[in-house]
């Protein structure tokens, strides 16, 4: 039986689009709602489902960004009130799109694709992806994404005795313990009390990815993803001789490295 989630910050669209796809495709599961990009990107990591519909449109992490940090993970499918840009991600080869309100008759096309596509692998959408991006931010004044919470800047840390204001993009990465997490730069290693779990909630994930449930890697830090004796990925950071474990609910943001 094929399995999905359904991630749209409104209660009421996602009721209305599960609804539908009952009626058009009954032995479709609908393992997990999501009400934002985090959630939806957390239950495609925990639930391993065949294909997410995604709305571009949510605060916080959109559907652009969750559909990046899933990759090829599982098939997805835009939802969207914002026609011009459905088209534009379902011609350069997303999966599909779904327009709002939910329509039987597009919906029964659409299911009909996809059916077709679950047994080939999920499309690369990696270029679509940044294509669709800029167009969203840069579209004439115009964008379908709802102002998401301002992104981390500057950490504040300990050095030694001295407090220092770091930059963030100057953090190769974040790693914790049960009461300190450590930033480590280039140049200096600190340490600050905020945990991981809400350094991921406040920066940027298209540029700091979660590999690790004490771990947050610089994606512009990596130089290369290895395996150890016993299986296990290890992530190479530019410049350093650390070696930083994925665990195995993250090896899939490395499929197409």
């Amino acid at each position: 039986m094929p399995t999905a989630i359904i991630a749209d910050d409104e209660r009421l669209m996602r009721e209305q689009l599960r609804s539908r796809l009952a009626e058009v495709w009954s032995d479709l599961e609908i393992v997990a709602e999501a009400k934002n990009g985090e959630e939806a990107v957390a239950a495609v990591r925990d639930l391993a489902p065949d294909l997410a519909f995604l709305d571009i449109q949510m605060p916080g992490m959109t559907g652009i960004e969750a559909a990046r940090a899933i990759g090829d993970a599982c098939h997805v499918v835009f939802i969207t009130a914002y026609n011009e840009y459905a088209v534009e991600a379902f011609e350069q080869g997303a999966v599909d799109y779904v327009l709002k309100p939910a329509e039987r008759e597009r919906l029964e096309l659409t299911v009909a694709r996809l059916k077709k596509r679950l047994g080939q692998p999920p499309s690369d959408l990696r270029d679509l992806l940044t294509r669709l991006t800029e167009r969203l931010d840069g579209g004439a004044g115009r964008s379908p994404t709802k102002a998401g919470p301002e992104r981390l800047q500057w950490i504040q840390a300990s050095v030694g005795q001295q407090l220092k204001m770091i930059p963030v993009a100057d953090v190769l990465f974040f790693t914790s313990d049960e009461k300190y997490t450590r930033v480590q730069t280039e140049t200096l290693e600190a340490l600050i009390r905020k945990p991981i779990k809400e350094l991921v909630e406040e920066l940027d994930p298209a540029k700091f990815w979660q590999i690790h449930r004490s771990t947050i890697v610089n994606v512009d830090a990596i130089s290369g993803v290895t395996r150890d004796f016993r299986g296990r990925q290890l992530v190479q950071v530019k410049g350093r001789t650390d070696k930083l474990e994925v665990s195995r609910n993250y090896t899939h943001l490395f499929k197409q490295m």
